[in-house]
């Protein structure tokens, strides 16, 4: 073997170590959880039972939740869900358990209503949180302007 390669194999070995331990503990780094959310896991049990009380999408992102005791939970979902800002109804595939978890899938129907197009969005995780932040107001109403003074 080349010299070279001996006197350098042992630090090229200590550097490949050290990038990797660098890289892993950046990637466990826990960061705070956003403000209302906590970090733990949760299910909502018999939610095939009209345990769901009330839903508002988080534009295509995610979904607070709400159980019939109006404990308010989010739904990160694993990509943008196509029309959930729009939905009016949406189903919840709970994947045959009775609870609904991280695991779970939601169900948005086509705004068209066209033969058995549907979105099924996917959650990565289920959260306890705040309740979701009040819709903002339409901008006629918040400057005061009236209908019948714009005709």
């Amino acid at each position: 073997m080349n010299a070279f390669r001996i006197r350098t194999a042992p630090a090229l070995l200590a550097l490949a170590a050290g990038s990797w331990l660098v890289s892993t503990t950046a990637l466990a780094g826990d960061d705070p959880p956003a403000a209302g959310l906590s970090k733990e896991e949760v299910s909502i049990p018999f939610a095939n039972h009209r345990n769901i009380r009330d839903w508002q999408a988080d534009k295509d992102q995610g979904l607070w939740i709400q159980d019939e005791r109006r404990n308010w939970y989010y739904a990160k979902l694993l990509g943008p869900c196509y029309n959930l800002d729009w939905a009016l109804h949406i189903g919840f595939d709970t994947g045959g358990s009775s609870s609904l978890d991280k695991f779970s899938t939601i169900i948005v129907p086509d705004p068209a209503y066209t033969r058995g197009r549907e979105a099924r969005c996917q959650f990565t995780s289920l959260t306890r949180s705040d309740a979701p932040p009040p819709k903002p107001k339409r901008e006629a109403k918040q400057k005061g302007i009236d209908k019948k003074a714009v005709k």
